[in-house]
């Protein structure tokens, strides 16, 4: 007899790995995400991770029972059935004792096993001090394990064990989270964006009047850092320029950061070259101080009544990018953002096709701002206007949905 059909949807299975390092404890949090969102986890530690994090605590979070070893449960097969069987397999914290056995293919354990058996989408998020990230052996084993399609993210740079602080701090189990669920999504569809170099802009600039104050705007590089998590999960080399922002870095991207305009414009320009695709995410000054006084300005030292404040125009970075590419012939891809509000004489679609035409770029992706729109939001909503007359609505939805659709739309433009 034929068992009946279940109309309860499949939970997307995940095996959790987690490598022997002091940062296992954090392992837990991206645990309680996989979980409260609906996966079914499996946690498999390696024998050194147990030291940090027991077999019980994985247990009681997992709700399932939990070994490092292959010969437990044998009647089942683990050390296979687990890698065939799951929709991810995400390794945090992945050591570089780890990440080095992976890359042999060594089988020494039952994570091992799982990595050789996994016919999914594999993410590892490293961590480690700064000296062992940066060594010629983990290099060798991250570009290995990279050629061979494992997502291998880069490590947050911050304070590490002790007194230590450099690169090779794990990413925030956050934008581990962000990544994977990326990944899931992406699995489903071909990696469009894989061995493509893309350049994105994110944040605002600030542009200081003094050593205390200074020009700015509301931008909280949200929607940008969005547009580096999923271009890293579509398999993309992501170089995101970081403008005054207070979040976790983007785990598969590296992160330069900045705080003019000028410094943004330099970063961009330099990072650009060779890149396929620019994304001009980041609200950039306009205006600038024509000069920056060196100590705090005193309300005594004006009299109680400021001066007047000078400014002059900063770089059209997004105009300067265009003119590049053009006089270079190149068919890099150059996409502009372009935060409006509506004015008695023009539409927030009227300033963006009209800013389209003056940009000369590829893409302008524009949304209106003010009342809980735009600027500081997890939500957005957008229209991409492309220069060639198409304009694409993308109703409101999460930042991360509507970076999707931007790279949807660099996509059809490349293969024109």
């Amino acid at each position: 007899m034929t068992a009946p059909a279940s109309d309860t949807p499949r939970r997307p299975s995940v095996v959790l790995g987690v490598g022997g390092g002091i940062a296992a404890y954090k392992a837990a949090e991206l645990l309680r995400r996989f979980t409260e969102s609906g996966h079914d986890v499996t946690v498999v530690p390696t024998r050194a991770a147990l030291h940090f994090v027991g077999a019980a605590t994985w247990s009681a979070l997992s709700g399932k029972p939990v070994s490092a070893e292959v010969w437990d449960d044998v009647a089942d097969v683990p050390h296979v059935r687990l890698g065939q069987q799951a929709d991810l397999v995400v390794v945090a914290p992945a050591t570089a004792d780890l990440l080095a056995r992976a890359a042999v293919g060594l089988a020494d354990d039952l994570l091992a096993n799982v990595l050789l058996t996994a016919r999914c989408p594999v993410v590892m998020a490293p961590a480690m001090h700064t000296e062992m990230w940066q060594h010629p052996a983990t290099v060798a084993n991250v570009a290995a394990l990279r050629d061979r399609g494992i997502v291998v993210l880069d490590p947050a740079v911050g304070r590490l064990t002790g007194a230590d602080t450099g690169p090779g701090r794990l990413p925030e189990p956050q934008a581990i989270y962000d990544a994977c669920l990326s990944v899931l999504d992406r699995a489903r569809r071909d990696p469009d964006l894989s061995g493509v170099r893309v350049v994105i802009s994110a944040g605002g600039t600030r542009e200081h009047l003094d050593p205390v104050r200074f020009l700015g705007n509301s931008s909280s590089g949200k929607q940008g850092y969005a547009l580096a998590t999923t271009a890293a999960a579509r398999g993309a080399s992501v170089v995101l320029v970081s403008a005054n922002v207070s979040l976790p870095d983007p785990a598969g991207a590296t992160v330069v950061r900045v705080t003019s305009a000028e410094e943004l414009r330099q970063a961009v320009h330099a990072h650009a070259i060779g890149a396929e695709v620019v994304v001009m995410a980041a609200a950039v000054a306009d205006f600038r101080p024509v000069d920056l006084a060196t100590h705090k300005i005193k309300k005594k030292d004006t009299g109680g009544v400021p001066d007047p404040i000078a400014l002059e125009r900063t770089a059209d970075v997004l105009a300067e990018l265009v003119a590049r590419r053009d006089a270079a012939g190149s068919d890099q891809v150059v996409v502009g953002f372009a935060a409006e509000t509506g004015d008695p004489d023009a539409t927030v679609l009227d300033h963006g096709r009209a800013k389209l035409v003056r940009k000369g770029c590829d893409l302008l992706v524009v949304n209106e701002v003010g009342a809980g729109k735009g600027f500081g939001t997890d939500d957005n909503e957008v229209v991409i206007l492309g220069a060639d007359g198409t304009e694409v609505l993308v109703a409101r939805a999460s930042k991360g949905a509507v970076a999707d659709a931007v790279w949807d739309s660099v996509i059809a433009r490349r293969s024109r």
